[in-house]
């Protein structure tokens, strides 16, 4: 058996060896003597926060530069991503990622780049993505040690794929693709913001937007709050940037790694922010397979051949020795198609043959008005978000974008999967911009969504008519604590100072009419025990005011027996099973801290580098503060993140603030930036955004031109 082994290890290592040596080397060659970046005509001027301000002369220009400050302060994040969407995954990071790498694969995302990249997108797009591949690029360069061997140089195909390989993510594909695989029958999951992705950990959790118009406000200024809830560090953890060239993009806000542009912030002239939503753009069929031959399926009267491929995946085994693994791939009319026990199941999913999500964020990015504004909306690339809007003339809108396929109606298009023997139910198009529900100027002055129904996304009589709506569209019906709140502080105030919308932003309460207060009530009705500290515990939940400030006590109690939901439908009241996770907790509380009466703000905690401090908020809340177990405590790990308020004058001048909840080195301990930004967010402050030059001049920490030499810096 000894001998065996050995012979096998041996073979093993021999073919690795002359694999390596007879592979033509795809690795980047690291040679600056050409300066084949000097093309780029660019200055990356870092504030005092570290927030990297680009100033190129194209657009292209400030695209290369947003690449190469991004590099520098989360390369490893950025590298995972572009292997991701190439479906190299597990060739660096093992087996628990090859799900990653065969769903690139059965989705043909790279035929799609191939088919598209140089005739589908427009010239100015495909620049700005070779233009930021080769600030990645350049940087690796600079640092080839902290590249992974054969990924670089990218090109900007990458960064298209990189969309393409993300955007479906972000509704579920990946989970409905998991459950078939997994072997499970499958149901259709309605809930995309509570939807844990397992692909690079890809999870939406809300997000809040809230706009006011001159209308609303005391001072006449028109306010948007763009205030996204994501996970505090990895792949769609947001980075801050300003990007300025001189053919008129000028933006500041938000993006994730691999993105050139912004995806949510404004400009000189309007902003924008999305919210998570929960359309229906999912539909699986059944197929019925021919008996006689495993590779054909039944369609429209006769047996037609799948398309048939084989997926070869490279995973890392252990240290050198990687594996070559094949997998056949089947496709259908219907879409990719997963077998397992109960069947033949195929998926069809919104957008599938889409390319240009980059492009319709990038024309949001250079709008500069609410007409360009919607005329970006109207390509309708982008599959879903709610999306809410405010500009320098007062305006605000809210459209609940989504990318409907048009079903037909005798059909039931929810439940179980849907036969795939005929095409009378493959649906191919989808319903026009002018059917989304949407809302231009309330003459409430204010729009709000919390993730949640776009029919109640305004106080007064102009939300959209729920009854013009198919359920088989998926639009939310329920209102998330977040929305109840919005409308209950946001709404109800006619006349909204600027310390006010400050102030309801960073509302601490749940509503009650939440899921966890409702629900909260009726338990503490029925309660009875006699145990002495549960009974003193039930006393201060009932005291207890429904605030998760960090002095409140209490919140943990109610978080740990209720465990609240979004959506009051989905949550079942079990008295048993909540008495049960009360006592739990109790006991827990006991054991860790020796007293029962605990403060929120001591549980509840913002950790980064050597900074532990108290957090206020917690799950669906304004302040929306997501966690994990951490010895005795729960350190924060996403809901709010980076956000910013904007503001524009009566006469058109635009200002905002934002915030990070760490500072903007995301991976680099050793950076001032790491945790500069901690106790802002732990004590609700905001700092300035500056926009013309000569205020980033006046908060300069240094600036520099990636061109130059390795480390050259301008100190001003």
């Amino acid at each position: 058996m000894v001998i065996v082994l050995n012979k096998i290890l041996l073979f093993i290592f021999t073919f690795l060896i002359i694999e390596n040596s007879f592979k033509s080397n795809t690795s980047y060659e690291y040679n600056n003597s050409s300066k084949p970046y000097d093309k780029y005509n660019v200055t990356i001027y870092r504030d005092i926060w570290g927030v990297p301000h680009i100033f190129g002369d194209k657009d292209e220009d400030t695209a290369y530069g947003l690449g190469y400050a991004h590099a520098e302060d989360d390369f490893k994040t950025i590298q995972d991503v572009l292997i991701a969407a190439r479906g190299n995954l597990a060739e660096y990071h093992g087996r628990s990622v090859a799900a990653n790498d065969y769903m690139v694969k059965l989705l043909k995302i790279w035929d799609l780049v191939e088919k598209n990249y140089d005739n589908g997108l427009s010239e100015d797009v495909t620049r700005i993505s070779e233009a930021y591949a080769d600030g990645i690029n350049h940087y690796v360069s600079l640092y080839p040690d902290k590249g992974f061997k054969g990924v670089f140089p990218v090109e900007g195909k990458d960064i298209v794929a990189g969309f393409i390989h993300r955007m479906p993510l972000m509704f579920g594909l990946d989970g409905a693709l998991a459950g078939l695989a997994s072997g499970k029958y499958p149901k259709k999951n309605k809930d995309s913001t509570s939807a844990q992705s397992n692909i690079l950990n890809q999870r939406m959790l809300g997000s809040n937007v809230i706009a006011v118009s001159p209308a609303r406000s005391d001072d006449k200024y028109t306010r948007l709050l763009i205030n996204s809830h994501q996970p505090w560090s990895g792949p769609v953890a947001w980075y801050e940037a300003h990007l300025h060239s001189n053919e008129g993009w000028n933006m500041v806000g938000g993006l994730f790694p691999g993105s050139p542009v912004i995806l949510v912030g404004h400009n000189e002239n309007l902003g924008w922010s999305h919210t998570v939503n929960s359309p229906d753009l999912i539909d699986i069929y059944e197929l019925t397979i021919n008996p006689k031959n495993p590779n054909q399926y039944y369609f429209d009267g006769k047996y037609e051949n799948f398309e048939l491929s084989e997926a070869k995946i490279k995973v890392k085994i252990w240290g050198p020795i990687k594996w070559t693994f094949k997998r056949k791939v089947y496709r259908s009319k219907h879409g990719p198609v997963i077998k397992n026990d109960h069947g033949s199941f195929a998926i069809r999913y919104s957008g599938h043959d889409e390319f240009r999500y980059l492009e319709q964020w990038f024309r949001m990015n250079k709008s500069k008005n609410f007409n360009d504004f919607e005329n970006a909306l109207k390509l309708m690339s982008i599959p879903m978000f709610n999306t809410i809007y405010a500009d320098k003339k007062g305006n605000i809108f809210y459209v609940y974008n989504a990318l409907f396929p048009e079903r037909k109606d005798e059909y039931t298009w929810e439940g179980d999967p849907l036969s795939g023997d005929t095409s009378e139910n493959l649906w191919k198009d989808y319903l026009p911009y002018s059917a989304l529900p949407k809302i231009l100027n309330p003459k409430s002055g204010f729009l709000q969504n919390c993730n949640s129904s776009p029919f109640l996304a305004t106080t007064g009589n102009q939300n959209p008519d729920a009854s013009f709506y198919n359920k088989n569209l998926g639009i939310e019906r329920f209102q998330t604590n977040r929305a109840l709140r919005a409308i209950e502080i946001y709404g109800s105030d006619t006349s909204i100072d600027r310390n006010e919308f400050y102030k309801y932003k960073y509302d601490t309460k749940y509503s009650e009419k939440s899921v966890l207060v409702s629900n909260l009530k009726r338990f503490l009705s029925e309660a009875e025990t006699i145990d002495k500290d549960v009974n003193k515990v039930l006393s201060i939940l009932k005291e207890w005011n429904y605030e998760t400030d960090s002095l409140a006590v209490g919140v943990h109690y109610a978080l740990d027996a209720i465990k609240p939901v979004y959506n009051p439908d989905d949550y079942i009241y079990n008295y048993e099973l909540i008495m049960k996770r009360l006592k739990e907790s109790v006991k827990k509380t006991n054991d860790h801290f020796r007293k029962i009466d605990i403060r929120w703000g001591e549980i509840q905690r913002l950790k980064r580098g050597n900074k532990n401090m108290p957090l206020s908020g917690g799950p669906d809340i304004l302040r929306a503060i997501y966690t994990k177990g951490d010895k005795g405590q729960r350190k924060a790990i996403a809901g709010d993140c980076y956000f910013q308020i904007v503001e524009w004058s009566p006469s058109g001048e635009v200002s905002s603030q934002s915030i990070h909840q760490y500072g903007s080195a995301t991976l680099d301990s050793t950076s001032m930036h790491y945790d500069d930004q901690v106790e802002l967010f732990s004590t609700n402050r905001m700092k300035p955004v500056w926009m013309n030059i000569k205020d980033i001049k006046l908060n300069l920490l240094n600036s520099y031109s990636p061109g130059g030499e390795k480390g050259l810096k301008e100190k001003l």
